[in-house]
């Protein structure tokens, strides 16, 4: 009971602290060591050790090898992921191929008429590319780039073209998102079993709802400012062209490692298997060999490849390093023995697996709004799942996929989140305006997607 209320105390104290908006990784840094360091003086019965690692022989010594250990464990596994998938959309950016994928994807959408029907189709199209472009806030870019300017010339208000570009990473899907990786991971499965079998299924049924939410919150938020569609058709500029346009076909770049990851799995030709760090250094090399091909400069397609690992250092540095102090984090937790507890306690309540579902994933939206980063929010939580799922003696997955596609949602309506904020600024209005507009949809997505998550699985 005590270590359990230490254990709530200090992660109240990091909660608060990380919504001061003080650097997440060093708060969840030092909140781990505290709990090791409590467990070590109070609870000398309870190893502190990581996994099977040996003893420094020092048990002060072992706390902060216990940092190095999940440094390497970290870094060598999903951290690699990361920054490989984070690598690659670099690269893709920096050859324009991401804004050819963009331009391809909206073209059919410029012969509909009815403009909030295509607002509502084109978060359907910017939720499929996010399959692609991992990062939500460089989605959020390329389509106030490109998307945004057609929307406001059809008619749609500024304010609801930024809303629904709010919500183009509503669901984080795909085997290039770091959290879908590290869902998989917990879950014991590969990434495209959990994306093709567990995220689709879901996904598909959430889009419908939020995509039916967005097309008539739109309408009734235009109408109720008095914005008239008509009176915007042709008022608005055409989109600016780019210092330099991409090949049409470098639309299937940014896809094709995903679908090396979905052929070579047990979901298409079992005898072949390739990781997705593989297919994102397969899919760097082909781009490279295109841009050689296209600009014929050497030098200047092998200076481009740094991008890559240019890349790979920002992942590192904002998620991996973020990954790595939240696993130090829970499993201090765990190390504590507050998990066993609070487990025991719920059990012993009569929570069910289901009920304790539900908290988790509540716990992983709430963290998200509040500190905009549904990445924070679910890697502070996620290695909790698997443990919760054992004891109950359910499938972690049936935990960890609306905790994980929580924390894109929670992102969604989080005034403080960067794409957020980004969007408000072309949408030309507040962050909470931004959020008015899109709560809606969110909270018909989040009951969608819980819904289904308990039908399916």
């Amino acid at each position: 009971m005590i270590a359990f209320i230490i254990a709530i105390v200090i992660t109240l104290i990091a909660a608060w602290l990380i919504i001061k908006n003080v650097q997440p990784q060093t708060v969840l840094l030092l909140a781990g060591l505290a709990l090791l360091t409590i467990t070590a003086v109070f609870y000398p019965e309870n190893s502190i050790l990581y996994a099977k690692a040996k003893s420094t022989g020092s048990v002060w010594l072992d706390i902060f090898a216990f940092a190095k250990e999940s440094l390497a464990t970290q870094v060598a596994g999903i951290g690699l992921i990361i920054m490989a998938a984070g690598g690659f959309a670099s690269y893709m950016d920096h050859i324009k191929a991401s804004n050819a994928m963009v331009n391809v994807c909206i073209r059919p959408l410029k012969v509909i008429k009815a403009p909030y029907v295509i607002l509502a189709l084109g978060y359907i199209c910017a939720q499929l590319l996010h399959v692609a472009i991992s990062s939500a806030a460089g989605l959020a870019m390329l389509l106030l780039v490109t998307f945004f300017p057609v929307l406001v010339r059809l008619g749609v208000s500024k304010a609801a073209a930024a809303a629904m570009i709010g919500l183009c990473a509503f669901m984080d899907l795909g085997p290039a998102v770091g959290t879908a990786n590290l869902a998989a991971k917990h879950a014991g499965m590969e990434t495209a079993v959990y994306f093709a079998h567990y995220q689709m299924p879901v996904a598909v049924v959430v889009m419908l709802v939020v995509a039916v939410l967005i097309y008539f919150t739109a309408k009734y938020y235009d109408r109720k400012e008095g914005h008239c569609a008509e009176l915007q058709v042709s008022s608005q500029p055409l989109p600016a062209d780019d210092e330099r346009r991409a090949p049409t076909f470098y639309a299937i770049l940014p896809v094709f490692p995903v679908l090396l990851v979905l052929l070579f799995s047990p979901l298409a030709i079992a005898s072949i298997k390739i990781d997705v760090v593989t297919a994102m250094i397969v899919g760097t090399l082909l781009a490279f060999a295109c841009e050689l091909v296209m600009t014929r400069d050497f030098r200047g397609c092998c200076k481009g490849v740094q991008s890559f690992f240019k890349g790979m250092g920002s992942m590192f540095t904002s998620i991996v390093s973020l990954l790595v102090c939240a696993d130090i984090y829970a499993q201090g937790m765990q190390k504590i023995g507050a998990i066993d507890y609070l487990l025991e306690t719920v059990q012993n309540a009569g929570f069910g697996f289901a009920s304790m579902t539900l908290v988790m994933t509540v716990l992983v939206g709430v963290t998200a709004v509040l500190t905009g980063s549904g990445v924070a929010a679910f890697f502070s939580f996620s290695g909790l799942a698997p443990s919760i799922a054992t004891k109950f003696g359910e499938s972690a997955v049936s935990m960890i996929l609306p905790m994980q596609l929580m924390a894109g949602m929670g992102r969604s309506i989080s005034p403080v989140a960067g794409i957020i904020i980004a969007v408000s600024k072309a949408g030309e209005c507040s962050p909470f305006a931004i959020v008015r507009r899109t709560l809606i949809p969110a909270l018909g997505g989040i009951v969608a997607m819980l819904v289904a998550n308990a039908i399916l699985f």
